[in-house]
């Protein structure tokens, strides 16, 4: 038994000898000026702390503590005290007994246990901010097969709404903060990653989808700023919120090893409801022509069949984190992921990879930062046109046809074998004969200098040097062959590479004290930032099999600037009340010189009421503080660069001017406004934070209002005077508000067992209050939103929500319940029914957003999911109204197409674009992640094992009778379903 049991001791001894010379922690004694010195190191639960730093003062001599928690340290004779490390924990120096024997257990740091927040430009303690501010850390992240960093806190914050948006594994998401301050700008809130602001949008090949581009598990947390106070420092970027996300970095101690594997399958959850075979067939015989019914074949196909699949996922990730020598922290990771999308040929790859060296000098004077993440994407994108297809097309033909003719597959063709005009193509064909991938790699960096002042330690110097590089290229290619582009000839050419720039410098000075006569602490940082921004892509031409150009793409070139003087003053007085100031002055190239330039402060106050004799010792309230706000931040997103300039189109192929016998491309000019500026936001936040039973209950209420002017719209034009029907101009106001609840608690907390409770709700409401040109005037409807079948639905109206839907009451058949084909009702009482009788009705945005989830663990065993419910949204069923018609039935008279069940109720004859009886309430509770976890702890001294099962898109409750109450602007139109994802996870550390 004792021969059994050394054999992991003296294989445990010589990779601990190999990392010590690996990482140069030790130092070269000669045996006769040193003694030995051992001991155990243990925690606040008599755990070994596995890495902990032992070292001598002064010196560069020093171990880290084995598996068990021991050491064993060769000191210079005549050492008297040795310094004790851990992260997490408060350091020790120890005097070093008579024995050489040291046993010492470390306590948790309460400054660091009291949460340290990122924010804009530094970093506070959680009970020290007076603005709304969340953070999410690593181990409170969504679970699963994550693609995209925004998905880790989907649900986990009140007051942020994040929908992907479709069900492909290359679609990106709409994130919106308190529903977003702007109406056609951009409502999407700032990124910044490790300290760099991320240009929005996204590159060819990759468009919507950014932030897919940076790899989930390299994330350790995301703080999320809502309110003027936290947002402001950030200026003319801030109006819509931001999110900051912090990567894993380097941790002292021992090397350490973690890989983590998650294999899952996607499948099918629900389609929309469109009639089935027998339905379909029996409609046709009963209520087609003739000549219908002889369109009708003798297959029996299941078109959905066909498109959609059991989809195959893989994530993996390897990291390895620790010390590459005395006080050198670094993390290596490096990740792949691959997704089959559910529609046949969707797939993507990723391929990640990522840095992070933070060493530190001069007793941690000076600590350098090196960042740099990686990122490798290879897409196939289906042709999703296949989806509404695969739903309309006739299920009584065949997959294939038989002969050559279209690459084989069955398609619509006259009498004379052409294929039909303004018909639709099969579906399997327009997936397998369409090719489209794509090729995008970016690169993040920055490097970070922090300077602590040797003459005045209470003040730092900070600078960073940020870099983000993309680079988006891909090829289309369609067979001459394939019916989708038969009349052209096919397609086969390249596009890009579009290159996007982003530089940034930032360099700021801190000055933190606390001054102990006066009971104060004092925080005040003033910094100056410079941003670049360059996109350019190449012209290219769309070809043809033959090589004949069918469009003529130009090239771009894309810049703008920003710089920025920022400064904030965070003062406290005895732990008690707070104030925060902060001002930004921001100068942007998009705007003209005399509108260039913007401020934007803000001021917060907090009182921790609990910090108060009266309730300092009370037994049931353990944390309450109170908070108010008042802030102006900016927005120059969702425009272009020189909306104030005169600028000149080129015109594209086929839109040329006949000079003589020669046709020349001409130029022509776009509107502008020449002193187009800032859009602005003035919010008020007014909140709390509490805490009962030692903390095992928490929460937070906060209530605010904004309104933005100077709104930059799309808005008609007055007639004559500019170059286009509408322009983008600075044009009314809208104004919004909110409530926002967050409620935390751990009811059991046992040595066994252990219960996390987390619940969030919002309630928001957005009013335009004015969009007109002219001051004074009102601007009735403006038509908004995606439009479906050459309809718009939706409007901006003074007064009302935005994006309401514009529609006509439908009446009722009095006896059957059922709506009456053109018959709706006359709201203005001319005894007519026209444009005038159309009316509001209804919103797209939530009233009520709710977040639950919990976690319940037994010893190794952890249960957990994550719920989702929105109430009071109400959704467009285009796919309904658009093929719930008899006249959908044929497009030509070549063609059946198969309709939507709701046509066996309303008989409809043509469709009826503008009635509400389309309009649904979409209304959900959804169950976004269920996981089963066991930790099997140690399998062996050598690495730990954990495994777990997870489900995600569990189920969904609704009465919106589509496929997904979930939809981009509530707009419903052959949206790509999203799919349940079954995983199994395991994970190594060693």
């Amino acid at each position: 038994m004792k021969n059994k049991s050394s054999n992991p001791r003296i294989a445990r001894t010589w990779l601990c000898l190999l990392c010590f010379a690996l990482l140069g922690m030790t130092s070269s004694l000669s045996a006769q000026d040193v003694k030995k010195v051992t001991g155990h190191i243990v925690d606040e639960t008599d755990m070994p702390l596995i890495g902990a730093s032992v070292s001598v003062p002064g010196t560069s001599t020093g171990v880290i503590t084995d598996l068990d928690g021991n050491f064993v340290l060769m000191v210079p004779v005549g050492t008297k005290q040795l310094q004790v490390s851990y992260v997490g924990y408060i350091a020790q120096t120890v005097d070093i007994p008579t024995d050489g024997r040291v046993n010492l257990r470390l306590q948790p740091d309460t400054e660091i246990l009291d949460e340290v927040v990122v924010v804009g430009y530094g970093t506070t303690r959680k009970s020290d901010l007076t603005g709304s501010v969340t953070n999410v850390k690593s181990e409170d992240f969504n679970t699963g097969l994550i693609a995209s960093p925004e998905q880790l806190i989907n649900g986990k914050v009140s007051g942020v709404q994040i929908m992907g948006n479709s069900g492909s594994p290359t679609a990106g998401s709409t994130i919106r903060i308190r529903g977003g301050a702007s109406l056609t700008a951009s409502n999407d809130p700032l990124i910044v990653l490790d300290g760099v602001p991320l240009e929005t949008g996204g590159i060819s090949g990759n468009s919507g989808n950014f932030l897919s581009l940076i790899n989930p598990n390299d994330i350790e947390s995301m703080t999320i700023l809502k309110d003027a106070s936290s947002t402001a420092i950030y200026g003319s970027r801030a109006s819509n919120g931001v999110i900051i996300i912090t990567t894993k970095k380097g941790s002292e101690g021992r090397l350490k090893v973690n890989f983590s594997t998650t294999q899952s399958v996607q499948m099918l959850t629900k389609l929309t409801d469109m009639m089935t075979y027998d339905e379909f067939v029996h409609v046709v015989n009963t209520q087609g022509s003739a000549a219908q019914q002889a369109l009708l074949g003798t297959a029996r196909t299941d078109w959905n069949d066909e498109i959609y699949r059991p989809a195959y996922g893989t994530d993996n990730n390897l990291s390895l984190s620790g010390n590459l020598a005395k006080n050198f922290p670094m993390r290596l990771s490096v990740g792949y992921y691959a997704q089959n999308g559910i529609l046949d040929t969707d797939k993507a790859k990723r391929l990640t990879g990522s840095l992070s060296l933070s060493p530190s000098f001069f007793g941690d004077h000076l600590k350098l930062t090196f960042n740099v993440k990686g990122s490798l994407n290879n897409n196939r994108f289906a042709n999703t046109d296949a989806i509404w297809n695969a739903a309309t097309w006739n299920p009584t033909l065949p997959v294939y046809s038989g002969n050559d003719i279209f690459g084989g597959y069955t398609e619509a063709t006259d009498n004379v074998g052409q294929l039909v005009n303004g018909g639709t193509i099969n579906p399997v064909g327009a997936l397998r004969q369409y090719k489209s991938t794509s090729r995008v790699s970016r690169v993040v960096g920055n490097f970070d200098v922090d300077y602590k002042m040797h003459f005045l330690p209470d003040l730092k110097f900070h600078a960073t040097l940020g870099y983000d590089y993309a680079k988006g290229q891909g090829e289309i290619y369609v067979p001459a062959e394939a019916a989708q582009f038969a009349t052209t000839g096919g397609r086969n050419y390249d596009y890009g590479p579009q290159k996007n720039i982003n530089r940034l410098l930032t360099a700021y000075l801190n000055y933190g004290k606390y001054f102990e006569s006066w009971k104060s602490n004092v925080d005040a940082t003033v910094g100056y930032d410079y941003q670049y921004w360059k996109s350019t892509s190449p012209a290219y031409d769309e070809l043809n099999m033959e090589g004949i150009s069918q469009n003529s793409i130009a090239a771009t070139d894309q810049r703008h600037v920003l710089l920025s003087y920022y400064a904030r003053l965070n003062y406290s007085f005895d732990s008690r009340y707070m104030l925060t100031a902060t001002v930004r002055r921001d100068g942007t190239s998009r705007f003209g010189p005399d509108h260039r330039w913007g401020t934007f402060p803000s001021v917060a106050l907090g009182w921790r009421v609990t910090e108060e004799d009266f309730l300092k010792d009370n037994p049931m309230l353990s944390n309450l503080k109170l908070r108010a706000s008042y802030g102006i931040t900016g927005q120059q997103d969702g425009i272009g660069n020189y909306n104030y300039l005169p600028v000149y189109t080129i015109s594209q192929t086929g839109a040329e001017a006949l000079f003589g016998t020669q046709y020349h491309f001409t130029y022509r000019p776009e509107a502008y406004v020449s002193d187009l500026k800032w859009e602005t936001t003035t919010s008020w936040n007014f909140g709390f934070d509490f805490g009962f039973l030692d903390d095992r209950i928490t929460g937070s209420f906060d209530y605010y209002t904004r309104q933005t002017k100077d709104l930059l719209a799309t808005v008609p034009s007055p007639a004559g005077t500019n170059f286009d029907r509408s322009i983008l101009t600075n044009v009314g106001n809208v104004d919004s508000e909110g409530i926002e609840v967050t409620l935390n608690a751990t009811p059991v907390k046992t040595e066994d067992w252990n219960w996390d409770v987390s619940f969030n709700m919002t309630w928001q409401k957005m009013k335009v209050k004015n969009l007109s040109l002219v001051e004074g005037g009102t601007a009735t409807n403006i038509s908004a939103g995606a439009w479906i079948d050459g309809h718009c639905v939706q409007v901006l109206s003074e007064g009302y929500e935005p994006y309401m839907f514009y529609v006509y009451k439908q009446l009722y058949d009095a006896e059957t319940g059922k709506p009456v084909e053109g018959a709706y009702a006359d709201l203005n009482g001319d005894g007519v029914i026209n444009s005038n009788d159309l009316y509001r009705y209804k919103s797209p945005a939530p009233d009520f957003i709710f977040g639950f989830s919990t976690s319940l663990s037994y010893k190794n065993w952890t249960l957990s999911t994550s719920l989702r419910a929105n109430v009071g949204n109400y959704v467009y069923n285009g796919m309904a109204m658009n093929t719930g018609a008899w006249n959908t039935m044929s497009y030509n008279t070549s063609q059946l197409n198969n309709l939507h069940s709701s046509y066996l109720e309303t008989g409809f004859q043509s469709r009826q674009h503008l009635s509400d009886y389309y309009v649904e309430n979409g209304s959900f509770l959804k169950m976004d992640n269920l996981s089963l976890t066991y930790n099997f702890g140690r399998v062996c001294r050598w690495f730990g094992l954990s495994a777990s099962l997870l489900v995600q898109n569990v189920f969904c409750i609704t009465k919106y009778s589509g496929a997904d109450p979930e939809v981009p602007s509530g707009m419903d139109a052959s949206f790509y379903p999203r799919p349940r994802t079954y995983s199994l996870s395991l994970g190594f550390d060693f």
